[in-house]
């Protein structure tokens, strides 16, 4: 049974104090803190978030991974489903919780503000019910971000304006912490205290812009147990490959001998011509008791750099509880199918100015060779209000042009995509197959890519060019896992099924938050079925105006 939170939470959106790597600067936070509140909840609540913006740019939210079943509304993509909030204005959102169960995240969905707006939305079973595995001793929070010194709308005004690549962030951070590695942060290091005998459920979140990263605790084997709001089959690992966007939860056995030990992260960079921020950040798990901690302390070993083997073996044992009371749905039937290409371009400089990007153009990125254009009146709207001229109907089906996707070298001409706004319009009920294909067109990298307004099976994944002949044969229709964010590899292939009973208006693109300011993202239309409860539910009163 549903229950409705009325006024769970206010959420005022506005500069605050914060001092990181010996320097001080006002950073955008949410109710003066940063990581921003964390909102708890139960699968099935409904929770109304008053959101305030006493900041001095627009802003909005979107609750990651929750499906908003029929309410779009407040899903919060700027200029997709809404019009930004503006400074001094506020919108009531209804954040609408399904079969959703774990963790999820807000996060600003404008610009580049949720290098600093964002936090957690915890999802405990329902009343009566409990976790799939043995209650934890106790629970905690580990969200990975990223700090630049710069000012964040800086750091994106800049690139923007000189068509190349952002400056690569600082520090990762952990809560908020970057740990002892770096420079004038020995005081600022998240402690997680445990007791040796003692089963820990960490929650994992990637905040960070635009890395996958590598995480492991220091001679500690964790279990993973739940990925972007689903349970999994428990995986027992040394280490975690978790992309922008994505959520891990994990057990962590406190069994070793009392010390402290670290946890850290670091980048995965798949590829050599892309600059990142190699940092390492770190916090520590100190066992209770009395004892001397051992010095120097023990670092955990994680993953090379550029292991691709690492990264795309940890994502693909994620594996389904696929048991009676989770049960897996995996389409079987399609009747839609899509295959995507996502792909870095260049677009010229304009105005007979050289840019920073190669060949002194600007980077650029596309679906299907389409670089997303947003338009001025959001995409919602205009579809609820049959507003015509502000968007296309007819986003390909298929990539315009077929060619050796994931050669090592192509022509210079494919380099260049169509600016537009367009959508992917799908039946209700539509049982839909969508295809990632990865290119290598300027330099193949990895792609988180995200869905709003569903959890998809990621039935099948691999490197090069996907073969529709032969690669659907090794498809895992048994216990595939649900998510939300998949990692597309590096000139890869990645293939996702879900069925399309959720009318809306919903936003695809890729986490990497470079990418989809160079325009890699698209738009899908639901249509409404037939039945009352199958139709979008009318706007709230208060929608911000464009």
């Amino acid at each position: 049974m549903e229950r409705n939170i009325k006024r769970a939470i206010s959420l005022a959106v506005k500069e605050a104090p914060y001092t990181r790597l010996c320097s001080s600067k006002n950073i955008l936070a949410v109710n003066g803190q940063f990581p921003g509140p964390t909102l708890h909840a139960h699968t099935g609540d409904t929770i109304i978030v008053d959101v305030h913006n006493r900041g001095d740019q627009n802003i909005t939210i979107h609750w990651h991974g929750v499906k908003q079943p029929r309410y779009p509304w407040s899903d919060g993509p700027e200029f997709i489903t809404q019009c930004p909030i503006k400074p001094g204005g506020k919108f009531s959102q209804k954040i609408v919780l399904s079969d959703e169960e774990g963790t999820l995240w807000w996060h600003a969905h404008s610009d580049w503000s949720r290098a600093t707006v964002h936090g957690a939305i915890i999802i405990y079973p329902k009343n009566g019910t409990t976790y799939p595995f043995p209650k934890p001793h106790a629970e905690a929070l580990i969200i990975l971000g990223e700090w630049w010194k710069s000012d964040i709308q800086e750091v994106l005004e800049e690139f923007m304006e000189n068509g190349g690549d952002p400056n690569n962030s600082d520090a990762y951070l952990i809560n908020g912490q970057l740990g002892d590695l770096y420079p004038c942060s020995i005081p600022d290091t998240f402690k997680l205290t445990v007791e040796y005998g003692k089963t820990y459920l960490l929650r994992m979140i990637n905040t960070v812009m635009n890395s996958i990263l590598f995480f492991s605790v220091a001679n500690h084997q964790i279990t993973v147990i739940g990925t972007d709001g689903s349970y999994t089959k428990p995986l027992k690992t040394n280490y975690i490959a978790i992309s922008p966007g994505q959520t891990i939860d994990f057990l962590l056995e406190a069994n070793q001998k009392p010390n402290h030990y670290y946890m850290a992260a670091r980048a995965f960079n798949s590829a050599p011509a892309v600059p990142f921020d190699n940092t390492t950040t770190t916090a520590i798990i100190q066992y209770k008791g009395n004892y001397k901690p051992s010095s120097p302390q023990p670092l955990p070993l994680l993953p090379a750099y550029n292991d691709t083997n690492a990264s795309t073996t940890f994502t693909g044992s994620l594996r389904s509880l696929a048991n009676k009371d989770h049960p897996v749905n995996v389409p079987l039937k399609i009747r839609t199918k899509l295959f995507f290409t996502i792909s870095i371009n260049t677009l010229p400089c304009g105005n007979n100015n050289s840019c920073e990007g190669p060949g002194g153009n600007r980077f650029s990125a596309s679906v299907n060779n389409i670089t997303l254009q947003l338009p001025t009146i959001d995409i919602l709207e205009a579809y609820y209000r049959q507003i015509n001229g502000i968007y296309g109907n007819n986003f390909p089906k298929f990539p315009p042009l077929a060619f050796n996707y994931t050669a090592d070298s192509l022509p210079v001409q494919l380099r260049t995509p169509r600016r537009a706004t367009k959508v992917r319009v799908i039946k209700y009920n539509s049982t839909v197959e969508l295809v990632f294909q990865g290119t290598n067109l300027l330099s193949g990298v990895d792609h988180p890519m995200h869905l709003h307004g569903y959890s998809f099976y990621v039935v099948g994944w691999g490197i090069g060019n996907f073969d529709k002949e032969k690669d659907p044969k090794n498809y895992n229709l048994v216990d595939p896992p649900l998510q939300n964010t998949i990692a597309v590899p590096k000139n890869g292939w990645a293939a996702i099924r879900f069925k399309a009973d959720n009318p809306g208006v919903w936003f695809m693109h890729c986490h990497f938050e470079r990418h989809i300011s160079w325009g890699m993202g698209m738009t899908f239309i639901v249509r409404n079925g037939k039945h009352p409860d199958a139709k979008i539910l009318p706007p709230p009163p208060d929608m911000p105006p464009c």
